[in-house]
């Protein structure tokens, strides 16, 4: 029986063909925190985008 292949294999994969495997968090600029999605900026205690309401993975 085989047996299944491993995260790190599969996300080699994915990167391999243009895919992103790390978890989207928000972008930093200066001492504030800027929403990948829509590039709109927060204070550093932003939890969503309260212009476009993007959340960061976990």
């Amino acid at each position: 029986m085989a047996s299944a292949p491993s995260d790190d294999l599969f996300d080699q994969f994915l990167t391999d063909r243009g895919h992103e495997t790390e978890p989207v968090r928000w972008d930093r600029s200066y001492n504030k925190l800027q929403c990948p999605d829509c590039g709109a900026l927060h204070d550093m205690g932003a939890a969503t985008c309260s212009v476009c309401g993007w959340v960061p993975e976990a």
